[in-house]
């Protein structure tokens, strides 16, 4: 079993959420003045601006805890900047490559996998408050959504370079040379989620394990 408010954030938490809100506008704006490629940034950008309105909407229905609206915003965050700097050419990237040695800019790879760190504890609130998933399937189900997620967004990337902008193909969707980036990319967000999840699934155990009172010996 794991811990997950039935509820959703309450009218308490509505101040910092609509703080969070603002903040993330105000960089979403800044970080569009000037993006590195307009039409990358575009690209980048059409998925969050079909599906923050949905979450917008919804978030009298379904509403998400507070610690799922915190993780949302740190990945939301994060794509703002790769998506100004398109993802292979973020500074904090080269900078990662020059002190580790790298092949490459790194940057995608965190992007993708805080993408299945960040966002499956969420799916693992939908799936058990709505559709009231228990046992190991709360645990596993999100896993493997994020991993589908992956994949289709993988697809669903490809198929727009191709349609909308095919000379960005490599820009957008980041490659580097890597004729297996999408399954790299894949492959980080599947770990990120199955890091999370266990961590997610072992905590109330571990919580309860330490609020029991020790056994008296015999």
């Amino acid at each position: 079993m794991t811990a997950v408010d039935p509820e959703g954030a309450g009218a308490e938490h509505r101040p910092l959420l609509l703080g969070m809100l603002l903040a993330y506008g105000v960089l979403w704006i800044w970080l569009a003045i000037d993006p590195v490629n307009r039409r990358d940034w575009f690209l980048e950008n059409l998925l969050v601006l079909i599906l923050l309105p949905i979450l917008l909407l919804t978030v009298r229905r379904c509403a998400f805890s507070l610690a799922s609206y915190c993780l949302i915003a740190g990945f939301l965050v994060l794509h703002a900047v790769g998506a100004h700097y398109t993802y292979s050419e973020v500074p904090l990237g080269f900078w990662l490559k020059d002190q580790l040695a790298l092949s490459r800019n790194p940057f995608d790879r965190i992007a993708h996998f805080a993408y299945g760190a960040l966002l499956v504890y969420p799916i693992h609130e939908v799936l058990v408050r709505r559709a009231k998933v228990t046992g190991l399937w709360a645990c596993g189900l999100p896993v493997c959504v994020v991993l589908a997620q992956s994949g289709f967004f993988e697809v669903l990337e490809a198929i727009v370079a191709v349609i909308v902008s095919p000379e960005l193909g490599s820009i957008y969707l980041g490659t580097q040379g890597d004729e297996w980036d999408a399954q790299h990319d894949m492959g980080v967000a599947f770990m990120g989620a199955v890091v999370v999840m266990a961590g997610v699934c072992a905590w109330p155990r571990v919580r309860r394990q330490g609020l029991e009172p020790d056994m008296p010996a015999r």
